[in-house]
């Protein structure tokens, strides 16, 4: 684990201080699960955003075209998903 720039070494007990300090080992499994998510969430938005290659934004148009002119070209989730399962079962 790591606090600023220092690692911390987990602690030999199951549940370190600071989780106990901060009442979050009182927590269920799920509501420990979404906090984790809201904490990442947190970074994330904190977080610069790349701005996309022209390579990649210029993919991005094509399809936004190729959707916008072939609306029925489409494959259903179902379709998808055994195509890959079978792909990747072998």
């Amino acid at each position: 684990m790591w606090m600023g720039s220092e690692p911390v070494q987990p602690e030999d007990t199951a549940v370190s201080t600071r989780l106990r300090d901060l009442g979050i080992d009182q927590l269920s499994i799920v509501e420990r699960i979404a906090l984790a998510q809201e904490i990442l969430d947190s970074v994330a938005a904190e977080q610069p955003r790349v701005p996309l290659s022209e390579a990649k934004r210029a993919e991005l148009d094509r399809r936004v075209a190729d959707c916008a002119a072939n609306p029925s070209d489409e494959t259903a989730w179902e379709e998808v998903e055994a195509a890959a399962m079978q792909r990747f079962a072998q």
